[in-house]
């Protein structure tokens, strides 16, 4: 839905209950810009990332420089 700043001020608490409602954003003009009032909606927070990873590798970390990976094959490193 687009409006314009003056359509806005007077439906101000209409368009806000709206969006509110529906999740739906509101476009609005202004000046020459266009502005969005939008739903933030509550993100599920994420779980840490453990900040040390302990024997990520398991074996020789030194073998790793020999190996043969598949989209490198045949070219020059």
């Amino acid at each position: 839905m687009k409006r314009t700043a003056t359509d806005l001020r007077a439906h101000l608490y209409e368009v806000l209950d709206h969006v509110a409602k529906t999740g739906r954003p509101v476009d609005v003009t202004r000046g020459g810009v266009e502005l969005s009032i939008v739903r933030k909606d509550k993100v599920r927070a994420r779980k840490k990332a453990p900040r040390n990873i302990p024997d990520l590798i398991v074996g020789d970390p030194d073998d790793l420089v020999h190996v043969q990976w598949p989209w490198t094959k045949g070219a020059d490193l």
